[in-house]
C-alpha cells in the first residue's frame, strides 16, 4: 500500500480574483490537519509557505502545544501537532519524502473546480484502488484560500475529482474537504 503524506499549501494559491497569492496560516487549520494526519496514521502533514512571519507563527503554535503547559493539558493535541512539518515549497516536501522513502512521491492535487482535461483525473474509487495496489508514496495537496494555483496543479500527476454534495454550493473549508477526502481514500470500509 502507498504511504500517503499531505500538504497544506499556502503558496501558490488563488484569491477570489484568481490571482496567485500566499495565504495566511490559521491555527484551526494546523490543529485539524494534524488531527487528520494522526487519525489516518499519516507520517507527516507539510505546512507549505515561503512567508517567514507565517512560519514563525506556526512554530510558536506548535511549540506551545508540543511542549510545556499545552502538552501537559492536552497530550493528544501534542501527538497530532508533532506530525506537522513546515517547508517553504512543495518541492521541499517532495525532497523530504524522497529522503524518507527512497523514491519521489506521486503528487496529487485536490480541487473544488471541475476540470475539462480528463486525462489526469482520478475518482475516489480509482484513487483508493491505486493506493492499495501501489507501493509508491503519494503527496496529497490541499489548497487554502480559493484553491491551488493552476501552475501547481499542472505539475501534479493526478487530480482528484471535486467533492459533490447534494446542492450546487461548492466551497468547503480546507479542513472539511481534507476530512472527507482522507476518509474516502483511507477510511475503513466496514464502518
Amino acid at each position: 500500500m502507498s504511504q500517503v503524506y499531505i500538504g497544506l499549501v499556502h503558496y501558490p494559491v488563488l484569491n477570489r480574483k484568481n490571482e496567485v497569492i500566499a495565504s495566511a496560516i490559521t491555527s484551526i487549520d494546523l490543529h485539524d490537519l494534524g488531527r487528520l494526519a494522526c487519525t489516518y496514521d499519516l507520517p507527516t502533514c507539510y505546512i507549505i509557505t515561503p512567508l517567514v512571519d507565517q512560519q514563525d507563527l506556526a512554530k510558536r503554535l506548535i511549540k506551545y502545544w508540543c511542549e510545556g503547559t499545552g502538552k501537559e493539558h492536552h497530550p493528544n493535541r501534542a501527538e497530532a501537532l508533532e506530525l506537522l512539518k513546515l517547508v517553504n515549497t512543495t518541492e521541499k516536501a517532495v525532497e523530504d519524502i524522497e529522503s524518507r522513502e527512497g523514491v519521489n512521491p506521486e503528487i496529487w492535487a485536490t480541487s473544488a473546480r471541475k476540470r475539462e482535461k480528463k486525462a489526469h483525473l482520478f475518482t475516489y474509487r480509482e484513487a483508493r484502488i491505486h493506493l492499495a495496489s501501489s507501493s509508491n508514496p503519494v503527496l496529497l495537496l490541499f489548497g487554502t484560500a480559493w484553491g491551488l494555483a493552476p501552475d501547481l496543479i499542472e505539475k501534479c500527476d493526478r487530480i482528484l475529482t471535486p467533492i459533490l454534495g447534494k446542492s450546487n454550493y461548492n466551497h468547503l473549508s480546507v479542513r472539511c474537504a481534507a476530512a472527507i477526502i482522507l476518509d474516502r481514500l483511507l477510511g475503513r470500509e466496514d464502518t
